[in-house]
């Protein structure tokens, strides 16, 4: 593990594997760098793949306050770490954080938007998103964790198995940076239309068939966006993809 100092003096922990063209991984909700390590020892032998703990997760530190710029500043200061370039792939929330930094202008390569879970135009996500918020702000972690799960799609006992797992209930706080992410240029979680369009970098949108329906809609709304995207459809996938599934397209991708 390594470590690096954000714009704000947050420390930012990190960890690269492999050589070759240089990728940063973001990890999602409830994620710290561990969750992605799979995913980038199937990458590490043609790539250099950085995976990091987003600020208040793991060995990453916090600042008092919390605003998505602090968050785009730490993808920036790994950037700097790693030599200026990169490419970027972030995952469901980790993917809005992406799309955010790429749109930012940050000299990104390529840029990889994996069901990033903005909700429909015609819905307003901000009610049951309060839910989550206020039974954090009670302290209730657990039950705040639960929430937001099933508000991702997943069924309501394995919400209760997850949310009871050891070291979720420590990164629940971090919940509310998730929807600030996803909130960022669009209220509700509503898809942030100027915000893609700003991404010039030519991106690729993953989305799994077997995937909550929202998730895929999203995906296909951000291709009809994004001038420079296209869309690579995982068949019979969910919102969690082995990495030998995910890898060989990403590398496909991140290797033309």
């Amino acid at each position: 593990m390594e470590k690096v100092s954000s714009a704000d003096g947050t420390t930012i922990a990190y960890e690269r594997l492999g050589s070759g063209p240089k990728v940063i991984l973001v990890g999602g909700a409830l994620c710290d760098r561990h969750a992605l390590r799979p995913l980038a020892d199937a990458l590490a032998g043609d790539f250099d793949v950085v995976t990091y703990d987003r600020r208040g997760r793991g060995d990453s530190g916090d600042s008092t306050s919390y605003a998505v710029e602090r968050e785009v500043d730490d993808i920036a200061a790994l950037l700097t770490e790693v030599g200026g370039t990169a490419a970027i792939y972030g995952h469901s929330s980790g993917a809005g954080l992406a799309a955010i930094a790429a749109s930012s202008g940050l000299p990104f390569t390529r840029v990889v938007l994996h069901e990033p879970p903005y909700g429909p135009d015609d819905v307003d996500s901000d009610e049951d998103g309060g839910q989550v918020l206020e039974l954090l702000r009670e302290d209730r972690r657990q039950e705040a964790v639960e929430l937001f799960l099933m508000m991702a799609g997943m069924p309501q006992a394995v919400a209760v198995e997850t949310a009871a797992v050891p070291g979720v209930e420590d990164l629940a706080p971090t919940l509310a940076y998730d929807f600030a992410v996803m909130g960022h240029g669009a209220p509700g979680g509503r898809t942030p239309v100027d915000l893609l369009r700003a991404i010039t970098p030519e991106t690729l949108v993953v989305a799994g068939t077997a995937s909550p329906p929202f998730m895929v809609d999203a995906a296909h709304r951000i291709v009809t966006i994004l001038p420079t995207a296209r869309h690579a459809e995982l068949v019979d996938q969910d919102h969690v993809v082995p990495p030998e599934m995910l890898a060989p397209v990403l590398t496909e991708f991140l290797s033309r």
